[in-house]
């Protein structure tokens, strides 16, 4: 799924829209990936002379790669209920590609649980463990 792809199955917009493209790999697995360009929001101020992707921006990306998961769930929004076990273990710069790796653990309706993964030329950069309630859109 390409980015115009993505706005037909996910709340999220520009500039909060933190993904490039999507493929979901299993029923409940997928990858996303998001190039670091350099003049995004996030990076004004954090930090200048030495640019790095907060790692707020990296759980977002963690969980709208999960939300991705749920494209067949319509009619939902997916909120973040919880992060835990969130490690960071290099900095993501301007000129990296994110690759964003995503998988369902558990599902008890309308709760799931997920595991997330983000990779910069197959090195781990950050990970975590995130939970979703699945809430009515028109609520």
């Amino acid at each position: 799924m390409n980015r115009n792809e993505l706005k037909k199955i996910m709340p999220h917009r520009d500039p909060m829209l933190l993904l490039d493209e999507a493929t979901r790999i299993e029923e409940n697995k997928g990858i996303a990936k998001y190039e670091v360009r350099g003049d995004e929001f996030f990076l004004q101020g954090h930090f200048p002379g030495n640019p790095i992707v907060p790692g707020v921006i990296q759980c977002e990306m963690m969980a709208q790669s999960c939300a991705v998961l749920f494209e067949s769930e319509g009619g939902f929004t997916p909120l973040f209920t919880g992060i835990k076990e969130c490690k960071f273990r290099r900095p993501v710069k301007p000129g990296d590609v994110l690759e964003i790796h995503a998988e369902i653990t558990k599902a008890k309706p309308p709760f799931y649980f997920a595991k997330a993964r983000v990779l910069v030329d197959g090195a781990l950069a950050s990970q975590a463990e995130i939970s979703f309630a699945l809430v009515d859109t028109d609520v």
